[in-house]
């Protein structure tokens, strides 16, 4: 159950901020992409819409494996299945925007001018958490497949 617990609290960070920031928060927002932040600074209140939905989807994502692993959800296979898929995408994901944000950042890719903050945070923060999120809930369902 460990493994499945650390995906649940990296996946509820991961929601916190978007939650933060639909409520107009701005710390680490610069970290996310100047795309974001002039969604936030046009559409203050669609942005607000639209990030409480990201927040919340998150939020379902990565409370809905624990609350299955805990036996509390009907149709267990069904939220397995999804969490497998979900957890394969925050891999891929999360391991290839990381990597590629790193590459960026040490020079290996030669992207021209880019996002500096942003690059930082997708290398160092929010992707690598997404990564990590989808590690702790891969292993985890990797490890009870014999029980589901």
């Amino acid at each position: 159950m460990w493994a499945v617990r650390i995906a649940s609290l990296v996946g509820v960070i991961h929601a916190a901020f978007s939650l933060y920031w639909a409520l107009g928060g701005t710390w680490l927002l610069d970290t996310v992409g100047q795309g974001p932040q002039d969604f936030v600074k046009s559409g203050p209140l669609s942005a607000s819409l639209v990030l409480g939905l990201i927040a919340l989807f998150k939020a379902l994502a990565a409370v809905i494996p624990l609350l299955n692993a805990q036996g509390r959800l009907p149709w267990p296979k069904l939220w397995r299945g999804i969490s497998w898929v979900g957890g394969v995408f925050l891999v891929l994901y999360g391991g290839f925007v990381t990597l590629t944000s790193l590459a960026v950042l040490g020079g290996l890719v030669n992207s021209g001018a880019y996002d500096r903050p942003a690059m930082l945070g997708h290398a160092f923060l929010w992707d690598p958490l997404f990564l990590m999120w989808g590690v702790a809930l891969v292993w985890h369902l990797w490890q009870t497949r014999r029980n589901a």
